[in-house]
Order: structure tokens, then sequence, then C-alpha cells
């Protein structure tokens, strides 16, 4: 009686060694994938469905003065908010769309700047000048008391 296994492939006998060898190899090989998986799920964490926002207090009347902006927090970004010298609110998403860096308000140029690339918007939102390929999205403002809240279009 033969003790070897034969491949169906090639119909050539397989010695133990070998098939213990293979053996061994893939039980190794699932002990790392079951080390490895695990760490890959906590290293690279699920991305989680943003909860939909649609309006927020950016501030309070009379914290900021003509010609002056603040950063608030708008859903997972940053928007601005900026009183112009005719007292005007305007709102725009805070995130350059060239590479998404936080932009603010220079009140010596009356303009939105990106200081990772040095490009400009205007008060409308519109880009200037610079890197940035598309506009600011615009939100919409309305004083309701003392508060002044911010909405998506």
């Amino acid at each position: 009686m033969n003790s070897s296994i034969k491949t169906p492939a090639a119909n050539q006998p397989i010695s133990r060694r070998s098939f213990l060898d293979y053996l061994l190899g893939g039980g190794l090989l699932a002990l790392v994938v079951g080390i490895v998986y695990p760490v890959l799920r906590f290293v690279m964490p699920p991305e989680l469905p943003e909860a939909v926002q649609s309006s927020v207090v950016a501030a309070k009347v009379g914290d900021l003065k003509p010609n002056s902006g603040r950063i608030f927090r708008f859903g997972k970004g940053p928007g601005i908010l900026i009183l112009t010298d005719s007292s005007e609110y305007r709102a725009f998403g805070a995130t350059c769309t060239h590479l998404s860096c936080t932009v603010q308000y220079r009140a010596d140029l009356k303009e939105i700047w990106c200081a990772c690339h040095n490009g400009y918007y205007d008060l409308n939102g519109k880009n200037i000048s610079g890197p940035p390929p598309r506009p600011l999205p615009r939100y919409n403002v309305a004083v309701r008391g003392d508060n002044i809240v911010v909405t998506k279009s």
C-alpha cells in the first residue's frame, strides 16, 4: 500500500513532509491574517455618516465688529461669518477649494484669504486670484433675536 497522497493535476505523489509543510504554511498564513486584519480595522476606522445639519447659530449679535470675520463650526467642516463695512452679514464654507485649507478674513484687504497657497476670494465668495479653482459655497444668514443663524442654501 502506498502511503503518499496523489495530486490530481500532475498525478504525482506528495510526500508526507511536503503535505505537512503546506499545512503549516497555511496555518501560519491564517495566523498572520488573523492578527493583521483586526489591527488594520482599528487603524482605519469606518467612515461614520455625518449628521445632516442644515442650520447653526454662528454668533451672537454684537460679537462681530464691522469689517471683521469669524470661523464657526458647521457640520464636519468650518464656516466663516463676515460682517461687512455696510453692516451686512455674509457666510461661506471656510474650506479652500484648492487643497481644503481653512480660509480667513483679511480686514486690511476686505477679502477672504487662504494662507496655504495665497489664494483670494472676494466678499461674494468668488475666487479672484491664486490657485483656487472654484468659488466658496455661500450660506444664507438670518438674524433671529440675538442669534445669527447660518443655513445651507
